[in-house]
């Protein structure tokens, strides 16, 4: 059941709804289900959202939100998003509460993965 008045679900645009299903499967084990030609929904662990059909990308660069993700091996993630065909737009760097980086998914999409550890 949802919790009042959190975010409970979050889109992101997708040319290739396919490879963005391939890269977020491969990466962190995002389970997809798909809703025809223009929308694929995902399921990771306790949030859920979707990838609808789009030609545009979102990055903070261009004023969108910051989707963080969290990993307890971040060296490993980072790792592993490029192996799955993800790019690093920002090397582990440090910050306030921990390190990160910022990757970007097959379609540009642009987010982070940070640790404590």
């Amino acid at each position: 059941m949802p919790t009042d008045l959190t975010i409970s679900y979050l889109e992101l645009p997708a040319k290739n709804l396919d490879a963005v299903e391939k890269f977020y499967n491969s990466a962190f084990g995002w389970v997809f289900t798909s809703y025809g030609p223009d929308y694929r929904s995902f399921h990771a662990g306790t949030m859920a959202g979707g990838f609808y059909k789009s030609s545009f990308s979102s990055s903070s660069a261009s004023g969108a939100a910051l989707i963080v993700l969290y990993a307890k091996d971040l060296e490993g993630t980072e790792q592993t998003v490029v192996k799955s065909g993800g790019s690093i737009v920002k090397e582990i760097f440090p910050f306030p509460g921990g390190r990160r980086f910022h990757f970007a998914d097959p379609n540009g999409n642009e987010l982070a993965v940070w640790s404590d550890k």
